[in-house]
């Protein structure tokens, strides 16, 4: 019997760019990959989990996810993350799954002041989530960067309290952007919302350099498939 391919929307919103390289990924790994435009007032019939992709939303004006926050189609995303639906975040993605409140913490503009674009260590903190279940606590993957406002931030508090609730998925093993306590992807605080700024779709193809983002993608392909078969 073929395996079922779940549905994983992929949001378009004006000036994003890796919207079609992410829908190649998901569908290189098994999933059915549906693009929305941004402008949608719900998400398509039978969508498994939602992945937010890199890009220059609304080419960045005000700061970075700060006017996609408000695009149609976020009330539909916040409702189905509400309803434990799988969300990820790419670079531009976890800017606006931030903005919009849908994780904890900001993205500010990267410490050096300059646009940061190259391969770059991570280390895996957690393995037991829907989005690293491929992977192996302490891992180490190489996966790209692109941005110029990765910078991670939260303060004192909220940053313990992130620590204490083990919402660190990711972090840089060489911090390639200033971001507090090296963290470079998190997850909400109940572990459906995911937000990275590494590209996985960029390293999933052994002819860019690395595979490790398949780990990152295809752990979310099979936890969409989970939930794709649990909700029939």
């Amino acid at each position: 019997m073929t395996e079922r391919r779940p549905k994983i929307a992929i949001v378009v919103f004006p000036g994003s760019n890796d919207d079609r390289d992410a829908a190649l990924a998901f569908e290189a790994l098994g999933a059915e990959p549906a693009l929305v435009w941004h402008g949608e007032l719900e998400l398509p019939r039978d969508v498994a989990a939602v992945a937010l992709p890199g890009g220059f939303s609304y080419g960045d004006y005000l700061r970075c996810g700060a006017i996609a926050r408000f695009a149609p189609v976020m009330a539909a995303i916040t409702r189905f993350a509400a309803d434990g639906g799988l969300v990820l975040g790419i670079c531009n993605g976890f800017q606006i799954l931030c903005e919009a409140g849908l994780l904890p913490g900001t993205l500010r503009p990267n410490a050096s002041l300059t646009f940061a674009c190259r391969d770059v260590p991570l280390v895996v903190e957690r393995a037991d989530t829907p989005f690293t279940s491929r992977c192996v606590a302490g891992q180490r993957l190489t996966i790209a960067i692109k941005h110029g406002e990765g910078c991670y931030f939260a303060d004192e508090p909220l940053l313990s309290e992130l620590e204490a609730n083990g919402q660190i998925a990711l972090r840089y093993e060489q911090n390639p952007n200033g971001s507090v306590a090296a963290v470079a992807g998190v997850l909400n605080a109940e572990g459906n919302v995911f937000g990275l700024m590494p590209h996985p779709e960029h390293a999933v193809d052994a002819l860019l350099g690395s595979t490790d983002g398949a780990l990152v993608l295809g752990s979310l392909v099979d936890a969409a498939r989970d939930r794709a078969l649990a909700l029939v």
